[in-house]
Parts: structure tokens; sequence; C-alpha cells
């Protein structure tokens, strides 16, 4: 299986090289060459298999033998032995409510799933074949934890996390900034998200940096999170159709860089016979007015109940628009330019009939956000968290749809308790955050001051 970049100037790599190149050296993100399809017989018996098992059928042709089966099952099985539900990511019906719970990971986020494996595929990968990787990652929330949590105190790694100072949640912020390994270093921006992701990205390009120490990518800008996140379309479709090859379903997923409708378009193209997924945005709609309009144009960072939505510009945007425009790796170019001149780029009007035939799309604010976590709490008992809750109202006029919970409702309270009058209990992983020592520097939200931060930081750990 070979790997290309969605802008067309790097020549293809293997499974293991996309991993630890991350972002591709063009400035594109790294997609498959071509993508494997599943037949309805092999649909019908991965339905049956438990997540683990399913999750190294899915992945495997991807990998294309660069990992043997053995390791690949013994890194799966090792990255979700810790997951508190047995199924994984279970899902359960309440009131009539299907919820595809992804948030019994140690971080009680769905950013486990994918981070927990990238995690030890970057240690097994660095123990075969040698070398350090420094991972340099933004978050808008959960991001952040998930990765620390899948790294800290591996050998080899370090991993510096930005997030925006003030605009993630204290629970988030607890959870990155009390994890002490000395391979994790937590840096907080005066700024926003959209400002952590531009900064990664200058370093990511800045290539003899990147080449230099070693930089690596855990960003849904990596490959191996896209293909992670795929494995639970399959198995929440296998849980509800039966393994019926015929039975459709649809999955309605609160989206802000688009990693997660990513894994679940490129689920679709693989033969998972699902409807188009109903993406849920917040008041930061740039993903939602693109669906109704074909345009593309990033507009100012609201700060919102659903905080790890507050984004602009999606990275794994430019994934989509290379298959949207069947691999044309000069149009996508053409696109991005046209964005970076003038802050919008537009598709035709071919094109647009093709986004909306693979997209649905709802903008839910933040009272609707409430209601709707008010709603679903006097109906069936069940919390939401507000991420979750953007989902189930822009599902609302298709009760069939698989709504992804995408956190626990817990790491969001203030918001729990505005709809509801009481909050979500914390499971285990959570509880103590607020009273545990906390380290970390803030910077400037400039590429220069966190590059001057890594490079003074490794300097001294190789001295």
């Amino acid at each position: 299986m070979n790997y290309v970049s969605t802008r067309g100037r790097v020549d293809p790599v293997g499974f293991a090289q996309a991993v630890l190149m991350g972002l591709a050296t063009d400035g594109g993100l790294l997609v498959p060459a071509s993508i494997p399809r599943v037949d309805p017989a092999t649909l019908r018996a991965w339905s049956a298999l438990n997540f683990k098992d399913l999750a190294l059928e899915v992945i495997g042709p991807f990998v294309d033998g660069e990992i043997p089966r053995d390791d690949l099952r013994a890194l799966i099985e090792r990255s979700y032995a810790g997951f508190t539900h047995p199924e994984v990511t279970p899902v359960i019906d309440s009131g009539g409510l299907k919820v595809l719970e992804l948030f019994h990971g140690p971080t009680a986020a769905f950013k486990d799933v994918a981070l927990q494996f990238l995690g030890n595929l970057f240690e097994y990968l660095l123990a075969r074949d040698g070398g350090h990787l420094n991972i340099v990652g933004a978050t808008s929330g959960d991001t952040g934890s998930a990765a620390i949590y899948g790294v800290r105190g591996k050998a080899r790694i370090n991993i510096f996390i930005l997030h925006p100072k003030g605009r993630v949640s204290p629970i988030q912020e607890r959870q990155m900034t009390t994890v002490l390994d000395a391979n994790v270093h937590n840096i907080a921006i005066r700024g926003t998200f959209d400002d952590g992701q531009r900064i990664v990205k200058d370093l990511f390009n800045d290539l003899p940096f990147k080449s230099g120490y070693q930089l690596g990518a855990v960003n849904s800008i990596n490959w191996a999170r896209i293909l992670a996140q795929t494995v639970y379309y399959f198995y929440a479709w296998g849980r509800v159709s039966g393994g019926d090859p015929d039975r459709r379903v649809r999955f309605a997923v609160p989206t802000g860089n688009f990693g997660d409708v990513f894994a679940g378009y490129l689920a679709r193209r693989m033969g998972l016979p699902i409807d188009r997924p109903i993406i849920a945005t917040n008041r930061n709609d740039i993903i939602s007015r693109f669906v109704h309009t074909g345009v593309y144009e990033a507009g100012a960072v609201y700060q919102t109940l659903s905080p790890a939505m507050d984004i602009q510009l999606a990275s794994n945007f430019e994934r989509y628009l290379y298959f949207l425009h069947d691999g044309d790796a000069a149009a996508v170019r053409g696109l991005l330019d046209d964005l970076q001149r003038t802050g919008r780029l537009a598709v035709d009007g071919a094109r647009l009939a093709q986004v909306r035939e693979d997209f649905s799309a709802v903008a839910v604010s933040d009272p609707q956000t409430l209601e709707q976590i008010r709603h679903t709490f006097e109906a069936s008992g069940y919390i939401l968290c507000p991420h979750t809750a953007t989902g189930v109202w822009a599902a609302r006029e298709r009760p069939d749809a698989i709504c992804l919970a995408t956190a626990h409702p817990a790491k969001f309270n203030e918001a729990v308790q505005a709809a509801i009058g009481r909050t979500a209990a914390a499971p285990p992983s959570l509880q103590g955050l607020l009273e545990r020592e906390a380290r970390c520097v803030e910077l400037d939200a400039t590429t220069a001051a966190v590059r001057d931060h890594v490079r003074s930081t490794l300097d001294v750990a190789v001295v």
C-alpha cells in the first residue's frame, strides 16, 4: 500500500514512513493511493467480530504487510486493553436514541481510540527501525490529553502539545498539564486553536527544522488516526445491522477538524453500507456552510459550549478535497492557493452536487445544545456532553441515526449543569484532576516563540 500527498509533490511512501512523516513534506496530507473495497460476504463475517479482531481486519490492508500480522494484533490488543468497557466502543439504546459511546478510554474522549493505537505504533516502529520522534501537536481540547496519555513515558519520544489558553474546559486543561512525565511538554498559547494548528503546520513546513528535530504528528493530519477511527463505524454498523449487507444506517457526527467525519467517509468508500453522514457543527460553521454553498471561507473563531469544535480551518478537509477532485493534486493546490490568498475557496456546481451526496450538515447554537441535553435527560435519564448534543440535535429528524458520543459529559459539567441543574458523575479517570500538581508554559501564538521553545527544550535534553 503506497501513500501519496494531497498536493502531489512527494514520492509515494509506505505505511510506516507515512505514519512517522505525519504531514507530507510538500505541506499536504498523506492518503492511500487506492482504497481497499470490502465485499458483502466480508462485511457479514466482520459483523460478528469483537472490536479488537475487527480492528485487525480493517487496519490490516492499509498496513499491507509492513508490520507482521501477529505484531499488529499485539499492538491492537495492547492499545485497547485499558478501555473500561468490554466492547471498547459500545452502541447503546437510550429511549430509542442510538449512541455510539466513544469515551471509554483513559481520557474519556473519542481521541483515545486512535491515539492509544498511534502511541503504541510509534513506539513499535522506533524500536524496530531506530531513531527518535519529537511530536508537536495542537489541540482544541481532547486531542492533547489523548495524545499525551498515548505516549507518556515511552522511550524515544517527546511530545509538545499546544492548547489555546482559556479556551479549553478546566478538566481538559488539567488532563494535559497534570501529566508530569519527563517526555511531556504542555504549551498554552495566547490565541485560538486555529493559531495553534497554523503554528504546527508552519513547523512541519520548515523542512530543515522538521528533519533536524525529527518532528512527528499526532493531530488527525496523521493517517493512522483516521484509519483507527474508521474501525468504529464498521463496528457500530455490525451491532445495528446484524450483518445484513443490505441494511444501511446513518451516522450523526459532531465535527471541528473533520477527522471523525472523514473516517466515516473512508468507511463508506470502502463499501460500508451507510447513508451520507450528518455533520454537526456549532457556531463555528465553516463546514456546514461549505456543504450548503460550496464556499469554504474562514471567519472569526467563536467560543462555545462545545470547545473542541471551536475551529474554522479544518485540516482534514484537504483530504476530502483530494477525493472530491478524483485525486487531482493540481486542483487541490489551486484551491488551497485561493484560500491562502483570499481567505476562501469555492467548488463548482458539479462538485457541490457531489458534496451534498456525500454529506448533510447542520449548525447548532449553544441554546439548541442546552435544549438537547435537557430534552434527552428528561426523556431517558441519559446525559449528553455538549459536543454529542450537537450531533443528536442535527439528527432529530432521523431517529434511526447512530449518534457519535465523542466525550464523557463530566468533562463539560459547566454546560451539563446549565442544562439540567446537576452535574454528571466523573469516571475514575477524571476524579481528583483539579487538585493535582500541574506543569505548563505560556507562549505567544507565534511560530517563532514555539520553535524556540521546542529547540531549547530538546537541546537541553540532548546535553
